[in-house]
């Protein structure tokens, strides 16, 4: 028989073998237990965390002949045709490649019969969002009042695209990101089965790159066991065959940033470069690096959200000392801004270099966070000559003169004043005109004011507390616009978009409609009522974000 890939070999047949949607589990179970069963369910969620395997074990529970605790007990007639695809009670429809309303037609015919054996017909809709508007139209009857033996099971990744008609018909589970805790101990409990040897590190670090899909974990392990076959499976053959960077090598760029050491910085690059590492890769993980020590420098209980060892973590808190999380914000801006260049860039090596450059010169930008880390490196020289016992020279009174000059500089553009021209001399900013209100806000946006405190409560940390304090207005395009009250809840907001797409995905399932969402800064000294449009003041609304 050919080899079969491990995440094809341990697909979960059961509800018990499905790891890290608990919550959706029991729920589906109970279900069934008490013959509550719907007739139509939709399963979000991203790649890879059991959204078709779980909607092909709840199709042979309903149908067992024999269910243990609502699971099926896989050694009946029925359970046996499902698992090998040849029963006639599970239709499994790919949308993305049959998404036109012919197919959506032949689908309905198929829904007239009823199953041959068993009690139920259970319909999977894989890539449901990939289906046009009119196919969803003609489904549209089929799924608000279908036969008593069929079962509508949507599987989306993208549910925003999932018209409101249809999902308004449907149960909604969102399948949530494993933990890399439980990937790592799937992965364990496999590597013991396939008799395969692998430090722990190794597993640690693939279950972290999968980025919460199990499926990614067990292809990047079928991928490293294959390339080093017969061998141990150690942390530098994951890192080899993966492409990427081992930790110490950003903790050496760290400290060579700090140090301001551009010809440290570009020796580093070269060496990624040489041993063949890919650019766009390297960025990425140099973001989620110096994301982890933003945490660690916020001081929060950060163990769990950066999922490291303890030695990892002491590794952080040891590299967070000596720079300022303005100085933090500044580079994760530029490589956030860098890796939407590179990704379609024929000179990246050049791109990751100027960046680096960058972090080691703020003098380069004429920003007010460049002016920040300018001065806090001042400040450290000052303190590497006054912990010398040196009286005042004329090295430390120029230091103190340039120290006040960038004070000067920054405070100008702080308070809107504009920005130093070749004189010194502050130029005049042009004053913020306010925008305009349209004739109507959006329904969507409405409700999304209205309903603020419920969507910030069900964020979760740290985005909840960075939003507490945050106001609402009216964007351009009708988008729904964030004014955070700090900079530093404006700079993660903006660190990836992740976040603010779990903002959008809260919001969208608090008034049934996508709204996007735009994050901007609220300056010191600036007037909210004064530069923006209040919506809470407009729709009349008693918003109030808890503390």
């Amino acid at each position: 028989m050919s080899y079969v890939a491990l995440y094809r070999k341990f697909r979960p047949q059961t509800f018990e073998e499905v790891r890290g949607q608990d919550a959706i589990v029991a729920t589906l179970k109970n279900q069934i237990k008490a013959d509550r069963i719907g007739h139509a369910y939709l399963f979000c969620g991203t790649r890879g965390t059991g959204k078709t395997s779980v909607a092909k074990i709840f199709a042979k529970a309903v149908n067992c002949e024999h269910p243990v605790d609502g699971s099926p007990c896989g050694e009946c007639a029925s359970c046996r045709a499902i698992t090998e695809g040849s029963s006639m009670n599970v239709v499994e429809m790919d949308a993305a490649s049959n998404n036109g309303v012919d197919d959506a037609r032949s689908l309905k015919e198929q829904v007239a019969y009823p199953p041959t054996d068993g009690k139920y017909r259970v319909f999977i809709i894989d890539e449901a969002h990939m289906l046009s508007i009119p196919a969803f139209n003609a489904l549209l009857k089929t799924i608000e009042e279908p036969p008593s033996y069929v079962i509508f099971i949507f599987a989306t990744t993208e549910a925003n695209k999932i018209p409101i008609t249809i999902r308004s018909r449907c149960q909604r589970y969102d399948f949530r990101r494993i933990s890399s805790r439980v990937i790592t101990k799937q992965l364990e409990d496999l590597a013991k089965k396939e008799k395969v040897e692998a430090e722990p590190k190794a597993l640690a670090y693939i279950a972290k790159k999968a980025d919460g899909s199990m499926r990614d974990a067990l292809s990047l392990l079928d991928q490293c066991v294959a390339f080093y076959l017969g061998q141990p499976l150690t942390y530098e053959h994951v890192l080899d065959v993966l492409g990427a960077m081992e930790t110490d090598t950003f903790h050496k760029l760290f400290g060579e940033i700090k140090e301001g050491n551009v010809s440290g910085v570009l020796k580093i690059v070269n060496e990624v470069v040489m041993q063949g590492k890919d650019l766009d890769q390297f960025v990425t993980e140099l973001l989620e690096y110096l994301r982890s020590l933003l945490l660690v420098k916020s001081g929060a209980d950060v163990e769990e959200l950066l999922q490291t060892s303890q030695e990892g973590l002491e590794q952080l808190k040891e590299d967070s000392e000596g720079v300022e999380e303005e100085q933090l914000l500044r580079w994760i801006r530029i490589f956030s801004e860098l890796s939407n260049k590179i990704r379609y860039s024929t000179t990246k090596r050049v791109l990751v270099e100027v960046a680096l450059i960058k972090l080691c010169k703020p003098q380069m930008e004429r920003s007010y966070d460049s002016l920040l880390d300018r001065m806090d490196r001042m400040e450290e020289k000052l303190e590497k000559i006054s912990r010398q016992g040196v009286s005042l020279s004329k090295e430390q009174i120029e230091l103190l003169k340039q120290a006040k000059g960038l004070v000067a500089e920054g405070k100008a553009l702080q308070e809107g004043e504009g920005s130093p021209d070749a004189s010194g001399a502050a130029a005049p900013a042009a004053p913020k005109k306010k925008p305009i209100l349209p004739d109507a806000v959006p329904e969507e946006v409405q409700q999304a004011v209205a309903n603020w405190k419920s969507i910030v409560r069900s964020l979760p940390e740290p985005e909840r507390s960075y939003l507490s304090s945050a106001r609402l207005s009216l964007g351009g395009e009708n988008r729904l616009q964030v004014v955070c009250a700090d900079s530093m809840a404006c700079g993660f907001m903006r660190s990836g978009t992740e976040h603010i797409g779990r903002l959008e995905e809260e919001i969208e399932k608090a008034v049934g409609k996508h709204v996007q969402v735009q994050i901007e800064e609220l300056k010191e000294g600036e007037d909210f009522d004064r530069n923006y449009i209040n919506l809470e003041d407009i729709i009349h609304a008693d918003i109030e974000v808890e503390d």
